[in-house]
């Protein structure tokens, strides 16, 4: 039994790590999606132990701290600046850095998401065509509970080849940020003095 149990330890990290390339270098941002894949290409049913999130998190740091560390870093500098660039002009919606790019491990593929706040989500829009910023509207269901999830709406633009997706909460639920699929606890999220002393 020990070593059943080491033996699936070993298969789990195995995944963590294939998947965690996959995530870095081939632009799979789904984790779940990037197990899955790990798991096939690696002869194992992909519905058997599979990783955590988070234990693909943390072998997507290790993966970026040893083959991409100096790559990796001036490229998530680069992503928080234009974070802040967006931040500024929705200023007036309460903007917060959430995802990756907050974390910390973005990749070239990664986008740029912030939670803003208004009770009229169709006045974003008119803020961006006052600005000339083409976007597309859609919904992103977020969990909201342990067995919750909820559709908020949502937009999406390109600035300097980098997407942007802006999600939309209602006032009253500004303070209530929902819950990250990676720690299952509520997302980290950053104002805008907070990302100008991650880039200090």
């Amino acid at each position: 039994m020990p070593q059943t149990s080491k033996s699936t330890s070993r298969t789990r990290k195995e995944i963590a790590l294939l998947a965690a390339k996959l995530v870095a270098v081939d632009g799979v941002n789904d984790y779940l999606v990037a197990k899955r894949k790990a798991a096939v290409q690696l002869g194992i049913k992909p519905d058997n132990g599979l990783p955590t999130n988070l234990e693909v998190q943390q072998a997507l740091r290790e993966y970026q701290s040893l083959f991409q560390n100096r790559d990796q870093t001036a490229h998530l500098n680069e992503m928080r600046h234009k974070a802040l660039q967006a931040m500024r002009l929705l200023l007036s919606y309460q903007p917060r850095l959430v995802g990756p790019v907050l974390t910390g491990t973005a990749t070239r593929h990664s986008e740029i998401t912030l939670h803003l706040v208004s009770d009229e989500p169709e006045h974003i829009g008119f803020h961006l065509d006052e600005h000339a910023i083409p976007f597309t509207t859609t919904t992103k269901s977020l969990k909201t509970g342990k067995d919750e999830k909820k559709d908020f709406p949502a937009f999406e633009f390109i600035a300097d080849r980098t997407r942007i997706l802006l999600i939309v909460f209602p006032e009253r639920q500004k303070h209530h940020s929902p819950l990250s699929t990676i720690t299952g606890k509520p997302m980290q999220r950053a104002t805008i003095s907070e990302v100008e002393k991650l880039l200090n």
